[in-house]
């Protein structure tokens, strides 16, 4: 079965997982270096990307190459897939000042102390 390109699907990867950073579009094409428009126009699957764009949103989402065009989860990213999660709620966190990270920790740690009585 031959393997096909689907800019939608592709898109909406890149969408969830910049969105699970806790970051906007803006700061998703800075951060690779291209254009806000060409950048938005990748996630709504209006249009292709070069490799080197590729690549850098490989790096910057911490996701494979394979995963953000075919949408394939190879066991080695099944085992990463906890710390993608873990990845995504540090970013958030990176992205917050102090007084926002303060009160995280302590809704986290209610959130675990009322895990435990259950």
């Amino acid at each position: 079965m031959k393997e096909t390109y689907d800019r939608l699907a592709a898109g909406d990867r890149i969408r969830l997982k910049r969105t699970l950073l806790g970051l906007t579009q803006e700061e998703m094409a800075v951060k690779i270096n291209r254009a806000t428009k060409y950048y938005a126009d990748i996630e709504r699957g209006c249009c292709g990307m070069s490799i080197e764009t590729l690549m850098a949103l490989s790096a910057s989402l911490d996701m494979s190459m394979d995963y953000i065009i075919y949408g394939k989860v190879s066991d080695e990213t099944e085992k990463k897939k906890h710390t993608e999660e873990v990845s995504a709620i540090i970013g958030m966190l990176d992205t917050s000042d102090t007084r926002t990270q303060q009160y995280a920790m302590n809704m986290l740690k209610l959130f675990f102390a009322a895990c435990k009585t259950k």
